[in-house]
């Protein structure tokens, strides 16, 4: 329920927002960032402050905003969860506790794959081909594949039938139910069709070890579905799968490219070559410099 409100009442909720924001160790901008979800103000009229405007329409009421910002004090409930929204690339996607929150980081793999295509001999071939989003979770790779080639088909695929209607709803939100297949299973299972048909095997998997786990952000463990970050006790487990099994479904010639941790470039380079079916194996660093992505081409 809305509720319209005073530009000095809100002034006054974001500045003190903002002071419990930095006393916790929190970004305060975060508070700006809610303010925009829920109230359509845009990042100068913030800037210019609140307190001259004679009145705010809010979508929801001053109370209600103050719940959710104590969740995101208190609890440390990641604000994308709160506002039901992420940003990634030019998209902004629908996000719940069902999906992993897409990280800017993640959105160089698109490019990634662009610059395979433009390089690869087969370059038609691949473009105008199957690809799939391994553990698509909100779509987000799925989304910004289908984006990047106009003309390719692409599967989506996930084992969380909850992740997966957020996936649905992201891909009717930009319009791409022709383009994007959602396909419910683990990994290559609901895939026996495309044998020997996929151009592209792309993923973001569960890629941390699980000993790590308990050390992340209250943000990432209490929140996030631990499922799309727990990769086993090396975490390669999901990584070891999806390259082992990969290369009974593309074509030759045809794409690899995943994510995975920082340290991990030459476990997964040793396990693609120990698969004996991929060429072309190269380790690529994330824009800080870490190992972030390994891509390769089916023999």
């Amino acid at each position: 329920m809305g509720e319209r409100v005073s530009g000095k009442s809100l002034d006054q909720w974001r500045n003190q927002a903002k002071a419990e924001a930095k006393a916790v160790g929190i970004d305060p901008q975060e508070v700006d960032w809610l303010l925009r979800a829920i109230c359509d103000l845009d990042s100068l009229t913030l800037r210019l402050g609140l307190s001259q405007m004679a009145g705010v329409d809010l979508k929801l009421s001053l109370a209600d905003l103050e719940h959710r910002w104590q969740q995101r004090v208190q609890r440390r409930v990641p604000v994308q969860y709160l506002v039901g929204e992420a940003p990634w690339r030019q998209f902004s996607l629908n996000v719940s506790p069902a999906v992993l929150i897409p990280r800017p980081e993640t959105e160089l793999i698109i490019d990634l794959a662009v610059d395979a295509v433009e390089r690869s001999p087969q370059r038609d071939a691949l473009a105008t081909g199957i690809w799939v989003d391994m553990g698509t979770g909100s779509g987000a790779i799925a989304i910004g594949l289908a984006d990047a080639f106009p003309n390719a088909q692409i599967l989506a695929v996930d084992q969380s039938a909850d992740a997966l209607a957020i996936a649905q709803e992201n891909v009717q939100r930009y319009d791409l139910t022709d383009r994007i297949t959602l396909c419910h299973g683990s990994w290559f299972q609901p895939l026996a069709n495309y044998r020997g048909k996929l151009s592209a095997v792309v993923s973001n998997p569960p890629y941390i070890p699980s000993g790590i786990l308990p050390t992340l952000q209250p943000e990432v463990i209490a929140h996030e579905p631990t499922t799309a970050l727990d990769g086993g006790p090396d975490g390669l487990d999901d990584l070891r799968i999806i390259a082992t099994q990969a290369p009974d479904y593309l074509i030759a010639g045809g794409l690899w490219l995943a994510e995975m941790m920082a340290g991990q470039g030459e476990l997964v380079t040793e396990l693609l070559t120990q698969v004996g079916a991929y060429r072309g194996i190269q380790v690529i660093e994330d824009l800080a410099g870490r190992d972030r992505f390994t891509l390769a081409f089916r023999i």
